[in-house]
């Protein structure tokens, strides 16, 4: 055998080595592609944080507001109207809520939120003759202390909302677990 036949089995397997190139028709392809994606993502941007911000900003804590003259709290729950100022996202409002305001039997004052903690109706002092001296829940028959303690149906007790007395006046602030059971 000669030298040509020799040169021509060891490369008989491997196809020669063809450098592609990229053509302008690609290369305009995907120019325009990464700028068309990079202004999608420049317009994206904005609107994504638009609808993200007001969910990451940290909750400020409830404002103080003026709920009653403390001489008409009594040892016997009573239910105060008073509004709030609220802002949620974009949205204010200012909702009319309900406390039931008292004195405990160390004296001091405090309030409870009447919304039931089994599924949320709103609870009633003495509202039941069954259980007197207690809240009392029309939906599902739930009732507590006067301290706000459940008794049954419900599973954890009322909340309680923060209460300070100044200059003769029952504020009431932060909406927050009961303290007093």
């Amino acid at each position: 055998m000669n030298d040509h036949t020799n040169h021509d089995s060891q490369h008989h397997g491997e196809k020669p080595v063809k450098r592609r190139e990229m053509s302008r028709r690609q290369f305009l392809s995907y120019t325009l592609g990464g700028a068309g994606a990079f202004m999608g993502a420049g317009m994206l941007v904005p609107m994504v944080r638009f609808a993200v911000d007001p969910v990451l900003q940290p909750k400020k804590k409830a404002d103080w507001v003026k709920v009653v003259e403390e001489s008409k709290i009594t040892n016997e729950p009573k239910s105060f109207k008073f509004a709030v100022h609220q802002v949620d996202g974009w949205f204010e409002s200012d909702p009319e809520l309900e406390a039931w305001i008292s004195k405990g039997k160390d004296g001091k004052v405090f309030a409870l939120n009447p919304t039931c903690k089994h599924l949320g109706c709103t609870v009633n002092w003495n509202a039941n003759p069954e259980y007197k001296d207690q809240y009392y829940c029309p939906c599902h028959g739930a009732h507590y202390t006067p301290d706000g303690k459940q008794l049954a149906v419900a599973s954890a007790p009322l909340d309680e909302y923060e209460v300070k007395v100044e200059q003769g006046f029952v504020y009431l602030g932060q909406l927050g677990p009961n303290k007093r059971v």
